[in-house]
């Protein structure tokens, strides 16, 4: 690809004896959502008053984020009246703090301090850039320029947030040295002790300093080389709480946050699904489900994932991509074959042996904790033998044998390579109504009884029944040590008995008074070779077995007719 010696590559910054890659994250950050700033100054078309409150409170009173950002109130009438309506209208609850972001201007600072007035919990968040390219090409200035901007502004705001704190307002201060990772390290400190020094700021009255990747231009493990590095020379750093706020221009911005925390942050800024400028905010829900599944608690609450979605894509008028983590239409799906069934032998090895934790292959986490209701596995033209079962199963209640599984796998093949789509759930119940409960000849059971007991320990079946083989109705009877036997020994010599009992499988499949059971009979049929399945339901489980032998029976004979049908082409 031609051009790309226009491009200055990032200057890492250099750092001996790091310690962040030993460091691993036990403990969530304080979260702080921009969804209502940096996510809906992002949108072709912002939200208007009742999609931010829906917004809002989707994510203070359901999700549980204490801090929010609500907007710029200096720069749109839109965003000052936003301020108003959630301070004036009740809508912020006792333990929940909004944060105002604002230039390091005077006039614009001046105007955020009337938009916030009568709020009980305050973040005042001022910015200004501080990178080497924007220095350079925005602000012609040197590192004391933008120094000074900041000094300046934090002189303002400390100076009228006095009237207002002694008012009763819980105010704190937050600063932004916009553009972090692109500025020289020991200039950003600098910059940021001088902030620190002119909020008056120490251990009992801390100032957030929040890092931004603004644009990420840097692999995550060096933002981290970065940010330890900062914390190193930053004096006073006690007095600070880190933040950080990183967008995903590399598509790495989840990973930077990730590092970011390993190497000293405490904070994280975010949004909803990484909505945000260009390629997005770092994904709040990414991060925080990153720890839910390393079994560390993100304080936030996401069981109730499809109405976060329906409330997102309505009001941003966004769509979540399929392949999403944790909230796309897909993650949780698995088409192929062998990923199917080892997701089937999880789920069974969970329930066989009653772990506490989860063991699924390839979910990491367990759908029904996000409140999703789609099917963990689904059907294509890659999927294998076990997906069909496992449908079958966790769908409808129908637990087939193991050995059964290749015999419906193909079933299910066939009809996907026909149709060339997905085949939804019921499709799947279908194709085995068809091929196992609607089997109705050529041999029909008219009518039947069947007794049994035990004498002197020995248990003793007799069946009687009548039959119809298309034209031709005639009786059978016979006895055995149970119910399949004496069935086996009534149709003996009736054209029959060409077929060998295997083995069988039997369960519940509805609960109440109206359960029954279903019977799974596998039968070798020694004229064609093959072993064959056959189904068979009832309330009584014996019946359910002869209904299931004579199913394969009939699924025997239609295997039979097949093998002629070929050959005879084969003929001519």
């Amino acid at each position: 690809m031609k051009g790309y010696e226009k491009y200055i590559p990032f200057v890492p910054q250099p750092i001996t004896n790091r310690t962040w890659p030993d460091n691993t994250i036990t403990k969530a950050p304080i979260w702080c959502s921009v969804d209502l700033r940096d996510g809906n100054q992002a949108l072709i078309d912002p939200m208007n008053m009742d999609e931010k409150l829906e917004m809002f409170h989707m994510l203070v009173d359901e999700i549980g984020v204490k801090e929010v950002e609500i907007g710029f109130p200096s720069a749109s009438d839109t965003d000052y009246e936003i301020c108003r309506e959630l301070i004036e209208g009740g809508h912020i609850p006792d333990d929940v703090t909004i944060q105002v972001l604002v230039q390091a201007r005077p006039h614009l600072i001046k105007k955020t301090f009337e938009a916030i007035q009568g709020a009980k919990h305050v973040i005042f968040h001022f910015y200004n850039s501080t990178s080497t390219l924007q220095r350079e090409v925005v602000f012609r200035t040197d590192v004391e320029g933008v120094k000074q901007i900041a000094m300046d502004a934090a002189d303002l705001i400390y100076e009228m947030a006095q009237p207002v704190i002694a008012g009763g307002m819980d105010l704190r201060y937050e600063y932004s040295p916009e553009s972090f990772m692109g500025t020289e390290m020991d200039a950003a400190a600098e910059i940021c002790a001088a902030v620190l020094d002119h909020l008056h700021a120490d251990e009992a009255h801390k100032v957030i300093l929040n890092l931004p990747t603004t644009v990420e231009n840097c692999m995550p493990n060096q933002f981290a080389d970065e940010l330890e590095y900062f914390l190193r020379v930053l004096p006073g750093r006690e007095r600070a709480i880190i933040s950080l706020h990183p967008h995903n221009d590399r598509g790495t911005g989840v990973a930077t946050a990730e590092a970011g925390l390993l190497a000293g942050a405490e904070r994280v800024e975010g949004c909803l699904f990484g909505n945000g400028e260009r390629t997005g905010n770092v994904d709040m829900i990414n991060v925080a489900l990153n720890m839910y599944v390393q079994g560390v608690d993100p304080e936030l609450d996401f069981s109730h994932m499809e109405r976060i979605i329906d409330m997102y894509e309505r009001c941003t008028k966004m769509k979540i991509p399929e392949r999403m983590p944790y909230g796309g239409d897909l993650v949780f799906t698995a088409f192929s074959g062998s990923h199917q069934d080892a997701i089937n032998k999880g789920f069974n090895y969970m329930e066989e042996f009653q772990t506490p934790k989860w063991m699924v292959p390839y979910l990491p986490i367990n759908p029904h904790d996000l409140g999703r209701a789609y099917e963990p596995v689904r059907i294509n033209s890659q999927s294998g033998k076990g997906g069909a079962a496992f449908i079958m199963n966790h769908k409808f209640g129908f637990d087939m044998p193991k050995a059964m599984h290749p015999e419906f796998g193909a079933i299910v093949q066939k009809e996907s390579d026909k149709t060339g789509v997905e085949l939804k759930s019921d499709v799947i119940w279908q194709l085995f109504e068809q091929a196992y409960l609607k089997v109705s000849g050529p041999y029909r059971l008219l009518s039947n009884k069947l007794n049994a007991d035990v004498e002197d320990g020995v248990a003793h079946s007799h069946f009687y029944g009548k039959l119809q083989h298309k034209d031709t109705i005639f009786e059978v009877s016979g006895d055995g040590n149970g119910p399949i036997d004496a069935f086996f020994n009534a149709i003996s010599g009736e054209r029959m008995d060409r077929f060998d009992f295997l083995d069988y499988k039997e369960h519940a499949i509805s609960r109440g008074s109206d359960s029954q059971a279903v019977a799974y009979i596998q039968l070798h049929d020694r004229l064609t070779g093959y072993d064959i399945f056959g189904v068979g339901i009832d309330h009584n489980i014996s019946m359910a077995s002869i209904k299931g032998i004579l199913c394969a029976i009939n699924r025997g004979k239609a295997v039979e007719h097949e093998i002629e049908a070929q050959m005879a082409a084969q003929q001519q």
